[in-house]
């Protein structure tokens, strides 16, 4: 894989030898490389009519996050719908599945003793609340017991209280302050501590006959329940668990399986504040009261909006970002702001473009956060789609500009590529490197739904905005960290690149690399196999468990 700057030279890369048609950056001093009006009007509506700052408020702040089966996900599709309708673009749902329903209400929590302080806390997804009532107890470690049968014998001292069920962190400043301002001794005593505890902690996570599932503190999973599940059975009052994301005041928040006791993430600092008071016998006491509501599994959509082609109807150019999120935030750039992205090139299109070639999809999919669930459902249910994709390009990494794409190890999408990224404004192309050919996708968001097929599906990736560590499925996912006038620029670049897409006289070839690179283990990278969807919450439970 090489990863080049454009330029008016032949390229051959991995024995294929490409034109790339692209003028030398800074040869040229203007903003387009074309005199297409319709590009132009594309520049002139996305730049200076932008609407993704009011589309990206009511999502975020009005409908808020958007966890499958909850109200807010249904009711971010009803708004889908409504704006689609107002700019003339047709658009309908598809059901794929069935899904959990989960309601989240206020959550609050208080250290009542040793001393007073009102903890930050969130419940975890799906999680139970207190029906009502202020639920006080006590809190006590998880413990570090020989084996599953000293786990058993211990689980009766669980009644009634809270259970630690994390690894307290040795500190919640983030590396990047240690390595700033530590001597080299203090930094490596806090990075050894840090290992010592993080071993000691899956050594006793594994002593109870669970093991850690992805990476969700209570989602751990043996036969058909989980360690919360074992835990409420006991007679626990609820679960405390953390999962930091190494940022300044921020904490990954995922889900529960519980079905009785509350399960809650507290803040990296406030978590190690109750753990070192139980592990030096100071007796903390907690008052929780947190409302939320496990409902029955409901009906779960994909939202499609669609500009038919003219010429080419059965060829497909699919716009592609995921709807759902998860809870303990916004959802703003995780997947807010693709969904945003989507929508503003769709209406940019309809505006400038309202004939195409080719049919223009928008696929705003469900479920993407428990496994591309949606999206693969959809590819499955749409083989005329996956048969007749010209290409599919999928935002999902954030808030930020577009500065590199790959040709997904398609050998002759490059070409494609190049002739597209000649045409498109230098304002937003001078950034952009592309890897050709690229590697076989291996998963993680929705492009690979498609790409599994064989089929030219691309990621649009995006300068970094410190996305994992503070906005990447954490509590301080919402709209101000949005950078609008990345956002702004993206939608534009999307709504010129399916135009492009749509027009190209040629269809983007499926040759597939065969000559594979290494991965981390040393072994040739291989090519993705489509996994049959699933298509309810019980099944992905069941296919989750070892």
């Amino acid at each position: 894989m090489q990863r080049i700057r454009w330029g008016r030279v032949p390229v051959r890369l991995g024995g294929v030898s490409l034109a790339l048609l692209m003028l030398v950056r800074g040869g040229h001093a203007q903003g387009f490389t074309t005199q297409d009006p319709v590009i132009h009007r594309i520049w002139v509506i996305g730049m200076d009519s932008s609407h993704v700052s009011d589309l990206a408020q009511v999502l975020d702040d009005s409908i808020g996050p958007r966890p499958s089966g909850s109200p807010a996900f249904h009711s971010a599709i009803d708004w889908l719908l409504a704006q689609y309708a107002q700019w003339g673009i047709q658009a309908h749902t598809e059901q794929y599945g069935t899904w959990r329903s989960w309601r989240r209400g206020i959550t609050h929590i208080d250290l009542l003793s040793p001393r007073v302080r009102t903890l930050e806390g969130t419940m975890l997804a799906w999680s139970p609340g207190t029906r009502g009532r202020d639920l006080e107890a006590g809190v006590m470690i998880l413990p570090d017991v020989a084996d599953s049968n000293a786990f058993v014998r211990w689980l009766p001292n669980v009644r009634g209280k809270f259970v630690l069920a994390s690894m307290a962190q040795p500190t919640c400043r983030p590396d990047d302050d240690w390595q700033a301002f530590a001597t080299p001794a203090s930094l490596a005593r806090m990075r050894a501590l840090r290992d010592s505890l993080a071993a000691n902690w899956a050594g006793r996570i594994a002593s109870t006959g669970y093991s850690l599932l992805r990476d969700r503190p209570l989602v751990i999973e043996e036969g058909t329940g989980s360690l919360g599940q074992r835990l409420e059975a006991a007679g626990a009052a609820g679960m405390l668990v953390n999962w930091w994301s190494g940022g300044w005041g921020t904490d990954r928040v995922y889900v529960s399986h519980n079905t009785i006791a509350p399960a809650i993430d507290l803040s990296c600092e406030d978590y190690g504040l109750v753990y070192r008071l139980a592990e030096h016998g100071q007796n903390p006491l907690v008052r929780l009261r947190a409302d939320g509501e496990v409902g029955p599994d409901v009906p779960v959509f994909n939202t499609i909006a669609e500009i038919e082609g003219t010429e080419l109807p059965t060829e497909y150019v699919v716009l592609s970002a995921h709807l759902d999120s998860f809870d303990a935030g916004s959802g703003a750039t995780d997947n807010g702001t693709g969904t945003v992205m989507v929508m503003e090139a769709m209406r940019i299109l309809r505006q400038v473009y309202p004939h195409p070639r080719r049919t223009i999809i928008a696929g705003h999919w469900g479920a993407e956060e428990q496994g591309l669930v949606g999206s693969m459902a959809y590819a499955a249910d749409h083989p005329e789609v996956v048969n007749g994709l010209q290409a599919l390009f999928n935002q999902d990494n954030g808030t930020g500009r577009v500065d590199h794409a790959e040709a997904s190890a398609l050998l002759d999408a490059g070409e494609h590529w190049a002739r597209w990224l000649a045409r498109v404004p230098e304002a937003l192309s001078k950034r952009i490197s592309l890897d050709i050919p690229g590697n076989p996708l291996r998963g993680g968001s929705d492009n690979s739904a498609f790409a599994c097929h064989g089929a030219p599906a691309f990621s649009l990736g995006g300068v970094d905005w410190e996305y994992r560590p503070y906005t990447w499925h954490t509590n301080r996912d919402t709209y101000d960290k949005i950078v609008l006038d990345d956002l702004r620029s993206n939608a534009t670049l999307l709504a010129t690149l399916a135009y492009l897409a749509s027009e190209d006289p040629e269809r983007v070839p499926r040759t597939r690399r065969e000559v594979m690179p290494l991965d981390r283990t040393g072994a040739p990278r291989t090519w993705m196999q489509c996994s049959p969807p699933i298509r309810s919450s019980e099944a992905d439970d069941a296919a989750a468990r070892p």
